[in-house]
């Protein structure tokens, strides 16, 4: 063996140790203050992995579903539960590869959640249910739908994805960006660098967050921990998304449709341009917008957004 050969040898396996340990480092940091434990809720075991959620209330059902982001969960909506249980029975979920639910190394497709929400009202809710769901998790819920109406009653959609953006289809580009993401050890060193704690909160505060005076320390941690729970495994989820794997087109699913209806955050970009794409496709879309909040009023307004929801589901 040549002196060049054992020194690249000798510098890639430095590398890879190094990026091994930061990895755990990152792993065991963002878990210190053990924010998102499995204590407060149920297990709901699912042919592709255990689902963490939460049921509380008594009345007609709501199943509350957060955006898809491994650095996304449940406690999105921690300010909602209590303010809808006194009139109904009200589920709260993680996604797969999000939050407290188990994040396997398998590529995430539209249609995975869409069996994941049927499956769940069929064995746990057991009922037709109202949904409120945020962002792009809005397309699989519709999609959900169209395969089986008969789970669902009223679909309020928060701040949902541009049409035209979720209909985008995987690309050598991007078929390339989920590959690099999901090699075991440098796939996750660039997935921490991505979700680093500092790159998390500018996201929070650039893209979530109308008034930064409204952030906490908590929530941040809640975020950062939630993204490298499970060994940083939510590297697949972000995989797919970066991929493009979960997109579908919504049009004519929307189109179809006779219970949607849409909260919109007014300080969101192009919030108004969003909704009416979905209002011009089905003019029996009732759509609403929230001040103060960009793109989680259930957390920044939630006694607003609760009175609105109150007001749709009536």
């Amino acid at each position: 063996m040549n002196r060049n050969l054992k020194k690249v040898i000798g510098i890639t396996t430095t590398a890879v140790t190094g990026m091994y340990i930061i990895n755990r480092i990152v792993d065991y940091t963002a878990g210190q203050k053990n924010l998102l434990t499995t204590e407060e809720g149920n297990i709901y075991h699912w042919k592709n992995g255990d689902i963490f959620y939460t049921v509380s209330g008594k009345g007609t059902p709501v199943i509350l579903i957060h955006e898809l982001n491994p650095a996304s969960s449940s406690k999105e909506w921690s300010k909602i539960v209590h303010r809808l249980e006194k009139k109904h029975t009200v589920y709260t979920i993680d996604l797969l590869g999000c939050g407290r639910s188990e994040k396997p190394g398998i590529t995430y497709t539209n249609f995975l959640y869409v069996q994941l929400i049927n499956n769940f009202i069929h064995d746990i809710v057991k009922e037709a249910a109202n949904i409120v769901v945020t962002g792009i998790s809005s397309s699989f819920v519709i999609m959900a739908q169209t395969m089986e109406p008969d789970n669902f009653k009223k679909i309020i959609l928060v701040n949902p994805s541009d049409i035209n953006i979720i209909k985008e289809m995987p690309t050598k580009e991007t078929k390339a960006a989920k590959t690099i993401l999901e090699i075991p050890i440098l796939g996750t060193f660039i997935y921490n660098l991505i979700m680093h704690h500092k790159r998390i909160l500018n996201y929070i505060e650039s893209k979530y967050i109308f008034k930064k005076t409204f952030l906490s320390s908590k929530l941040e941690d809640t975020y950062f921990e939630s993204a490298h729970k499970g060994n940083s495994a939510g590297k697949y989820l972000l995989a797919s998304t970066k991929g493009n794997y979960v997109n579908i087109d919504i049009t004519n699913a929307v189109k179809k449709a006779d219970n949607l209806y849409i909260i919109s955050s007014r300080e969101r970009n192009n919030a108004v341009a969003i909704t009416e794409k979905y209002l011009h496709l089905n003019k029996n879309i009732e759509a609403t917008y929230i001040s103060n909040s960009r793109y989680l009023p259930q957390l920044e307004t939630p006694d607003k957004f609760k009175d609105i929801v109150l007001m749709f589901l009536q």
